[in-house]
């Protein structure tokens, strides 16, 4: 788990290499174990190391291979690489480190672009080819780990965050208008390959791209998911069992995949008190859990402890329990939000990145529960779209999910971004396209690959490895989202929804964990805005950097202050916070670059 970062030039130049330096310096909290770099004319890398598997020094990177003429730096971890180790050896490679990353350089030779299929994880990496002069990038099937890039007519850039392709420099920080209307639309979720900025790209998940050293690009897709019924009709009961058996293999695995202990975020919910359990029944006894919680707001409790202390009593894992007031919340944003490679509206973020800081202390690897609820169909808009008959499959969705029509979003944006409906635009095709059988399978498939990656997926990798703490999420093991994809929804969403989820944790989940209301992780003072956290947000909103950027109506951003407890989105977000966040991302990481 690292940060990685480089550069390919097009002109006949060395690589820049001070700009890759600035770029793995920026990259420094993703890995304190260890920074390195490689340079071969054109081909400048810079990596910054989490040790986690293979803890030795035969592991740092970039990790260089002399004898098959390749470089390579890699984020992430691959399940599945003693298996792979095993197939290359018979094929006559030989090893000289113990980890995962070797197996990628072995694995790219052998098979070429090809490798990625055979990957199990999450992962991005480069590997320049030192022969051939060509660079070839790759992205794990939900983009768990993140891949940014630049380019212009001399070089072409990429890095593990989009402030460390600022930090190199030459990059246009000028407003993407497509990528406003995803933001203000979808909650901050921006699909690959745009981002906020019209200089910075990222690569698409399940996607690898290929460079040669006069600019000339390839791109392929290797993965797509299957939302259709198979040959064979499952009973419900095959169903809980075939699901129950993916899980446990998911959660072992990533449970037993590291050379250093992995502890586990306890929210209190289902999802991840089920994934306890699960590590109790494989045999895991010094287990160490999380949970974190904040200040109530009369409207709203700030934590979920009398579900998590439940999970605790039965399974006594070593657990650790925090408390976040209010004051520390407000006084630690700024840090959130530096943290945050592309802003991120969910209230929820923030609470990630206190929960992280006090869990790397203790840990350097955890398993997170994100991923259930868009897997298994836990939220509370599935079924209403389900029940829906009237009109398109775009606005049976858009009723329950967009944040703002594009009605809304003209009376919010300046005139210059004011164009086309982009993401009803998108949704639609998205929607519509091939491999669903049911309408909630086209919507669980766009929220499974692809609405998850700029939002929870991305907040999960952002947060925690802002403090050198790896993230692992069983609920995206691509072999167990594949089986759920091909469940029929009606099964999904009966007991309320998540109901095969519900039915593997009935008997080792305590009841009154799996019968409760749906939960969030709650931070309600970012929710339901008042007192100082309302001053923050004005005082933003209200600034000359705001008023001289131009990107939203003054008409507007007066109506939600006047309010803002009255202005909600359809998922209970708050539109204030939206607003302010994003000019206080844009103030903190762009206009200081």
């Amino acid at each position: 788990m690292c940060g990685i970062c480089g550069e390919l030039r097009f002109d006949g130049a060395p690589a820049d290499l001070a700009a890759v330096e600035r770029m793995t310096n920026r990259l420094a909290q993703r890995g304190p174990d260890h920074g390195g770099s490689y340079s071969d004319g054109p081909l400048g890398f810079g990596h910054r190391r989490l040790s986690i598997i293979d803890l030795s020094e035969k592991s740092n990177q970039p990790m260089i291979d002399p004898e098959l003429g390749l470089a390579l730096v890699f984020n992430g971890t691959i399940y599945n690489y003693p298996d792979l180790k095993r197939q290359l050896q018979s094929r006559g490679y030989h090893f000289f480190s113990d980890g995962d990353t070797e197996v990628i350089l072995k694995a790219y030779r052998e098979w070429g672009a090809q490798c990625v299929e055979k990957l199990h994880g999450m992962f991005a990496f480069a590997v320049w080819d030192m022969r051939k002069k060509s660079l070839f990038l790759a992205r794990d099937r939900f983009g768990i780990k993140p891949l940014y890039w630049s380019s212009n007519n001399n070089e072409f850039r990429f890095a593990s965050s989009l402030q460390a392709l600022l930090a190199a420099g030459d990059v246009d920080k000028s407003i993407d208008a497509s990528g406003l209307h995803f933001l203000y639309t979808l909650h901050a979720v921006i699909p690959a390959p745009g981002t906020i900025l019209n200089g910075v790209r990222k690569l698409e998940p399940a996607h690898w791209m290929q460079l040669d050293a006069r600019g000339g690009i390839t791109k392929g897709r290797y993965w797509r998911l299957d939302a259709t019924r198979p040959d064979s009709a499952l009973t419900e009961e095959e169903w809980i069992s075939a699901i129950h058996d993916a899980l446990r293999h998911a959660v072992q695995t990533r449970n037993d995949i590291a050379d250093v202990p992995v502890g586990l975020l306890l929210s209190g919910g289902l999802d991840s008190s089920l994934l306890v359990a699960l590590l109790a029944e494989a045999g895991i006894s010094d287990l160490h859990t999380f949970t974190v919680g904040f200040e109530d707001q009369p409207e709203e409790k700030g934590n979920e402890f009398e579900y998590s202390d439940q999970v605790v009593e039965r399974y006594r894992p070593d657990h650790h329990k925090f408390i976040v007031p209010n004051q520390d919340v407000l006084k630690r944003l700024p840090e959130a939000v530096d943290a945050m490679a592309e802003p991120m509206f969910g209230q929820d973020a923030v609470a990630f990145y206190l929960l992280s800081e006090q869990v790397s202390r203790q840990v350097r690897v955890v398993q997170s529960g994100q991923g259930a609820d868009e897997v298994f169909g836990g939220y509370f808009w599935y079924p209403r779209m389900a029940a829906e008959t009237a009109g398109s499959r775009l606005d049976r969705f858009r009723k329950h999910y967009f944040d703002r029509d594009h009605e809304e979003f003209l009376h919010l944006a300046a005139k210059p971004y004011q164009q086309h409906d982009y993401t009803g635009e998108y949704i639609a095709e998205q929607l519509n396209a091939a491999g669903a059988d049911e309408f909630l399978d086209a919507v669980l498939r766009l929220d499974t690959t692809t609405l998850i990656v700029d939002d929870p997926v991305k907040r999960v990798d952002n947060m925690t490895m802002a403090w050198g703490l790896e993230a692992r999420v069983p609920f995206l093991d691509h072999q167990l989202v594949e089986l759920a994809a091909r469940c029929p929804p009606d099964i999904k969403l009966k007991s309320g929804g998540k109901h095969l989820l519900k039915s593997v944790a009935r008997g080792i989940v305590p009841d009154a964990v799996i019968d409760r209301p749906k939960g969030y992780f709650p931070m309600p003072a970012l929710k339901y805005v008042r007192g100082a956290f309302l001053e923050f947000m004005r005082d933003i909103l209200s600034s000359s950097a705001c008023r001289e950027r131009g990107l939203l109506q003054r008409e507007y951003i007066d109506m939600l202050l006047a309010a803002p407890e009255m202005h909600h989105t359809r998922i209970q977000g708050s539109k204030l916070w939206h607003l302010a966040l994003l000019e206080f991302w844009l103030q903190r990481n762009v206009d200081s670059a």
